[in-house]
């Protein structure tokens, strides 16, 4: 494993509502990223096919039997991707086709299961190999995010073996979930994707924690949509109706050094590929004064423990 490496967030919106649409594009991006030298490369939270902004800015959209969400759902459940599938396969082939690590989030649909399948917010991580190594389905939808997505489990809280070393995930607010984070940091992540809508405020902040009390990398993705790529089936809030190119979902996506320090970023209302080199041997450096799972972890004191999922639960 080399110790310095090329990254790259992906900042850009998918073609909204349309996977196969959505595929294409992120296959010219990677390719995009590839011809840039990236050996890592991470996409935003449930890119495919697209994160459900409707949910808070759209009107109606938690009536209680409302048709035109009822419509719009089932839409997005048949844009969703199934694990495995033609999908996931030819996700797996743009990490093989450019020799990189891939990282994307992606609204998930299990078809496999008991009744009609339920949706989850997962995150899909492939090796250079092309071969799906974790799918990361987040444990706790955030207040309105509950109406589509289910609750993930414990089986996808750790870092993966990759090309480009150790790569670990989190979603959104499962970054203000303590227990979360240190199963993170125990498992040992050298680069960190931290998948968001958009990187705002308090979501760099965590960001910038989570770099610093992990002692690793941080990719932290942030999504692009404008207010006129909301879904038809429902009304937008007024300001938005009258301002269609509103940004809803700004990017401000970043690169951040396991000492917190911003490396790249942030870019606000507009489409990029953000991309920096990374030196993995300044992990080592910088835990020096924290190991929050070594000399900083008191295990005579604390104690933690994670329920991974049954095999057949999953």
């Amino acid at each position: 494993m080399a110790m310095k490496i090329r990254v790259a967030v992906i900042q850009a919106a998918p073609v909204f509502m349309d996977i196969d649409a959505s595929m294409e594009k992120a296959r010219g991006l990677v390719r995009n990223a590839a011809s840039r030298g990236a050996e890592f490369v991470a996409f935003p939270e449930a890119w495919l096919p697209g994160y459900p902004s409707w949910l808070d800015s759209c009107r109606d959209a938690a009536l209680w039997d409302h048709e035109p969400t009822k419509t719009l759902f089932a839409r997005l459940v048949e844009n969703s991707v199934v694990v495995p599938s033609s999908h996931t396969r030819a996700l797996g082939s743009f990490a093989r086709e450019f020799g990189l690590v891939l990282s994307i989030g992606v609204n998930e649909r299990v078809k496999d299961g008991p009744g009609h399948g339920t949706l989850y917010n997962s995150n899909l991580l492939f090796n250079s190999d092309g071969t799906l190594i974790n799918c990361h389905r987040k444990i706790m939808p955030t207040f309105s995010e509950r109406m589509i997505w289910g609750m993930g489990d414990g089986a996808s809280l750790r870092a993966a073996d990759t090309l480009v070393g150790r790569v670990g995930v989190l979603t959104c607010w499962e970054h203000w979930m303590p227990l979360a984070r240190q199963v993170l940091h125990i498992s040992r992540e050298d680069i960190h994707v931290a998948a968001w809508p958009w990187v705002k405020e308090m979501n760099l902040l965590a960001s910038r924690h989570f770099a610093f009390e992990g002692k690793c990398f941080v990719l932290a993705s942030g999504g692009i949509q404008q207010a006129k790529d909301l879904p038809h089936e429902l009304e937008p809030i007024e300001t938005l109706r009258a301002h269609p190119n509103t940004f809803l979902l700004r990017g401000g996506s970043v690169i951040i050094g396991p000492d917190g320090t911003v490396l790249a970023g942030p870019i606000v209302d507009e489409e990029t590929i953000l991309t920096a080199e990374i030196d993995l041997s300044t992990i080592t450096k910088e835990s020096l004064t924290l190991d929050v799972t070594g000399h900083y972890a008191r295990p005579d004191i604390f104690d933690l423990r994670l329920r991974p999922a049954k095999p057949t639960e999953r």
